[in-house]
C-alpha cells in the first residue's frame, strides 16, 4: 500500500511508542509506515503536491531507518520524530513550495472572473476560493520557520508540544511563532488560519 492510498488515518494509541533498538527493525518500521505514512503524505502533498510528497515520504522513512539510533521515545514520540525528519527534507524543496503558493495566489483574479459566470452557484464558494488564494500569497511570504510551525499545527495536526519536538525548538517558541504568524496573516491578508491552536490539543 502506498502512502497516498493509506489515507490520513489516526496514529497509534498514545503511549505505545515503538522500540527501534532491536536487531530486526523491519517489522517495526512496517507498523510505523502503516500508522503514519498516510497522514504524513497528506500533509506534505498540501505543501508540495502529490508527486513530491510521494518521494518525501519514502525518503523520510529511509532516513528514519538509517537514523533509528537517534530516536528517543522519552524525548519525543514517533510522530513528531517523523515529521521532524520530513520537515528537514522539505527545506530542500522550499523554493518549489513557495513558487506553488505564489501560483495559487495569482489565481485570485481568475476566481473573480469566475464569480460572474453562470456555472458558479454560490457566493460562498467563491469567497472560500479567494480566501485560499489570499492565504497562499501570505504563506509564500512567511519565514520558513514560521511557516513550518503554522502548517505542522494546522495541516499536520500536531500539538504545540509535538511541533516543538519535531523542529527541535522550545514549546514557548512554537507559541510565540503561532501568535506572530496569526497577527501577520490577519494584518496582511485578512484570512483566518483555521486549524492552528495555541494549546496542545
Amino acid at each position: 500500500m502506498t502512502a497516498s492510498a493509506a489515507g490520513p488515518g489516526p496514529g497509534p494509541p498514545h503511549g505505545e511508542e515503538p522500540d527501534l533498538s532491536g536487531p530486526d527493525p523491519g517489522s517495526v518500521f512496517g507498523r510505523l509506515f502503516d500508522d503514519h505514512a498516510g497522514s504524513l503524505h497528506a500533509y506534505l502533498a498540501r505543501r508540495v503536491g502529490d508527486q513530491t510528497a510521494d518521494d518525501l515520504v519514502s525518503e523520510t522513512f529511509l532516513v528514519a531507518l538509517q537514523q533509528r539510533h537517534t530516536y528517543d521515545a522519552a524525548r519525543a514520540g514517533a510522530r513528531p520524530w517523523l515529521y521532524g525528519i520530513a520537515s528537514n527534507l522539505l527545506r530542500r524543496h522550499v523554493r518549489q513550495e513557495v513558487r506553488g503558493w505564489r501560483a495559487r495566489a495569482r489565481v485570485v483574479g481568475s476566481d473573480r472572473a469566475q464569480a460572474e459566470s453562470p456555472e458558479v452557484r454560490t457566493t460562498e464558494r467563491i469567497t472560500a476560493q479567494q480566501r485560499v488564494r489570499q492565504l497562499a500569497g501570505a504563506l509564500a511570504a512567511l519565514e520558513p520557520g514560521d511557516r513550518d510551525v503554522l502548517l505542522l499545527t494546522s495541516w499536520g495536526h500536531l500539538s504545540s508540544t509535538e511541533v516543538a519536538q519535531a523542529l527541535g525548538i522550545p514549546v514557548g517558541t512554537v507559541y510565540s511563532r503561532l501568535h506572530r504568524v496569526r497577527r501577520w496573516l490577519q494584518s496582511h491578508s485578512s484570512v483566518a488560519t483555521g486549524g492552528a491552536e495555541d494549546g496542545d490539543g
